[in-house]
């Protein structure tokens, strides 16, 4: 099958082009026009062959805002010769769908396929998104879907398994630089007309705020240039003022928020303070309550650190404890000094370690009895059965160590906690040595007052 070309007629875009906005005039009218997402796009690259040869099946666009999912869909249409339907999940509802899925029926009779294009696909619930399904089951549509969250997390299986999932990546510097070049030089569809510059450095800068969003540097330029007027300059400052205040990218129920405070504990665990504060100070200004940071701080101290340095946890409690008093912004600042506290000190998971083994412990051997030794004995009855018999008081012996059993009998030389080599942990590995040396010399009749072997 040949390649084939798009249309002449971009009917997606056919409002007179001062009435659109920048981002909308700068859209893309073919597959070379596109820029970013190279390694879907480029020539030879397998969703670019199936674009030009016709032969799209239904998928998902899956990536953060400003990546082209919407002008992708549209150019999937246009190149395949199908009639591009778009289709809102956040405003519209399954009655709709079921008109167009009739139309689309209509459509097909007379030879001519339907791209529906759903936007926030992921706003219909699981049940609704089963309205797509027999269509695209039977071809009736191609369903091309766009969303900035998970699939995994948001789309029913069985649509997932009737459509390919493909991931956009936010758009680089280099490519945010190039549009926005491309727009101050386009006299029909850019900014040209207008006779405004722009100093390098200013374009640079606003490509490093715009966090691969397109749509987002289009507007600010767009804005910019407006405010310099006919054949004026737009500089960094000018920059700064149109975007004032950056939004951070950031979405407290969804999966941003899982990669964010996963990526604050992998700083942590991997004794970077440098990350751990970035990442610390990204989910602050995105929005995050403080609290469940300080919530996930105080764990990782239990969890990461754990003996290594038993001030950790006390370091994180502290913390969470100065910001429930103090508020934002100045508790943040506790917070901030617990992630630097953390990200420095020796880690040891070993308690959390020996804790999963005691609980498995736990499960597996669930009724064995408490030796007869370690049991209390308040009564004459008890003491006569033998509870508490032989137990021996560590407090009553010169090295305040008795060795004698605390594990059932099934359990008895189990070692669930071993210390590690770093930090306070290692002060442990000694006594814990001592003490086992002890254990053996009163056993085996040795002089327990000689000193431990080195």
């Amino acid at each position: 099958m040949g390649r084939r070309r798009p249309a002449e007629d971009p009917s997606l875009f056919t409002p007179p082009a001062s009435a659109l906005p920048l981002a909308a005039r700068m859209r893309p009218r073919t597959l070379d026009e596109f820029v970013g997402q190279q390694h879907l796009l480029a020539p030879g690259k397998p969703l670019r062959e199936a674009i030009e040869q016709g032969t799209v099946t239904s998928m998902i666009f899956w990536g953060p805002p400003g990546t082209g999912k919407t002008t992708l869909g549209y150019l999937i249409a246009v190149y395949t010769q199908r009639e591009f339907v778009p289709f809102s999940a956040v405003t519209e509802g399954v009655p709709r769908v079921r008109e167009i899925i009739a139309e689309a029926q209509e459509r097909l009779a007379m030879g001519r396929g339907t791209v529906l294009f759903v936007d926030e696909i992921h706003r219909f619930n699981r049940a609704q998104q089963d309205a797509f399904l027999p269509a695209v089951e039977r071809g009736v549509v191609t369903l091309v879907g766009a969303t900035t969250e998970n699939p995994s997390f948001e789309l029913n299986g069985a649509l997932l398994s009737r459509a390919r999932v493909v991931v956009l990546q936010p758009l680089t510097e280099g490519d945010l630089v190039a549009l926005l070049k491309r727009a101050l030089s386009d006299a029909e569809r850019g900014v040209a007309s207008l006779g405004v510059t722009a100093e390098e450095d200013a374009i640079d800068w606003l490509a490093r705020q715009s966090d691969g969003d397109a749509r987002r540097a289009l507007n600010v330029l767009e804005a910019a240039a407006a405010h310099a007027g006919r054949g004026g300059r737009i500089t960094t400052d000018s920059m700064r003022e149109a975007l004032q205040l950056r939004t951070a990218r950031y979405d407290k129920s969804g999966e941003e928020h899982f990669n964010l405070i996963s990526a604050y504990h992998k700083a942590l665990r991997g004794s970077d303070p440098q990350g751990a504060l970035y990442w610390l100070a990204r989910m602050l200004v995105g929005g995050e309550d403080p609290l469940y940071v300080a919530r996930r701080t105080i764990r990782f101290a239990a969890e990461d650190v754990g003996l290594a340095d038993p001030q950790a946890l006390a370091v994180a409690l502290a913390a969470r404890d100065t910001y429930h008093m103090l508020g934002s912004p100045e508790g943040e600042l506790a917070l901030a000094e617990a992630a630097v506290y953390l990200a420095t000190a020796p880690k040891s998971n070993r308690v959390y370690e020996a804790w999963k083994m005691a609980l498995d412990l736990a499960r597996e051997f669930p009724a064995e009895e408490v030796p007869l030794h370690i049991r209390n004995a308040p009564t004459r009855l008890m003491k006569e059965l033998g509870y508490g018999k032989g137990y021996q008081y560590a407090h009553a012996v010169p090295e305040g160590y008795a060795p004698q059993e605390y594990l059932p009998d099934v359990l008895r030389g189990r070692v669930l906690y071993e210390p590690g080599s770093f930090g306070f942990e290692r002060d442990i590995a000694k006594r814990l040595q001592w003490w086992a040396e002890l254990k053996t010399r009163m056993q085996g009749g040795g002089d327990p007052d000689a000193p431990p072997e080195e």
